[in-house]
C-alpha cells in the first residue's frame, strides 16, 4: 500500500468519525466568553459573574481571591446580587529543588512553590453546586542575599497563586455548566 493510498484511508475515517459526530447532534461550544450559553440560555460570561468570592485572611489567599473575583468579573469587580458563593481554602508548600552553590560564586539554589486552592460552590440558598481542590507551582533562585531570596519568594507565591486562581475559575464554569444541563 502506497503512502498516497494510506493517507486517502486516513482521511476517509476521519471523514467517517467527524459525520458520525455531527450526525449525533454533537454540541460542543466554549464554556464562557462572548459565543458561550448556558442551557437556560443565560450567557457564561454572565453567570460567572455572579458569583462572589468569600474573604480570605491570609496574603497569599488574598492573591489568589483578588485574581479570581478579577477572572469571573472580567474586571468589573464582585457582583451587588451574586447568585452563587465560592469560598476557599489556600495553603502554601515551599520544597529546595536544588542546591547548587559552589564556592564564592554565590549561584542560587531553585526552590519550588506550590499553591494549593480548595473551593466549594454554593447557591444564594446554600446548597453545594461544586467543590474541588487545584493547585498550581512556580520555581524560584534562592539567593544568599535575604531580601532577595524573600522577594523571589513572594513573586514565585504570586505567580502560583494566580496560576491556582485560573485553574479554579475553569472548575466554577465547568461545575456552572453541569448544574444548567441537569
Amino acid at each position: 500500500m502506497s503512502l498516497l493510498d494510506r493517507n486517502r484511508l486516513r482521511l476517509a475515517g476521519l471523514g467517517l468519525a467527524l459525520s458520525l459526530a455531527v450526525a449525533a447532534g454533537c454540541t460542543v461550544q466554549p464554556l464562557y466568553g462572548t459565543g458561550g450559553t448556558t442551557a437556560s440560555g443565560v450567557p457564561m460570561s454572565a453567570e460567572l459573574a455572579s458569583v462572589a468570592v468569600a474573604p480570605v485572611r491570609d496574603r497569599v489567599s488574598q492573591e489568589v481571591r483578588n485574581h479570581l473575583i478579577f477572572l469571573l468579573s472580567g474586571g468589573a469587580g464582585e457582583p451587588s446580587a451574586a447568585r452563587y458563593t465560592a469560598q476557599l481554602g489556600v495553603s502554601v508548600a515551599n520544597a529546595a529543588a536544588a542546591s547548587v552553590q559552589v564556592g564564592r560564586d554565590e549561584e542560587p539554589t531553585a526552590s519550588l512553590v506550590t499553591v494549593a486552592v480548595s473551593y466549594t460552590l454554593t447557591d444564594t440558598s446554600g446548597t453545594t453546586i461544586g467543590s474541588g481542590s487545584r493547585s498550581a507551582q512556580a520555581p524560584y533562585d534562592v539567593s544568599r542575599q535575604q531580601f532577595a531570596a524573600l522577594r523571589a519568594s513572594r513573586d514565585a507565591q504570586n505567580r502560583a497563586a494566580r496560576e491556582a486562581a485560573e485553574l479554579v475559575r475553569l472548575a466554577i464554569a465547568k461545575d456552572i455548566s453541569r448544574l444548567s444541563t441537569r
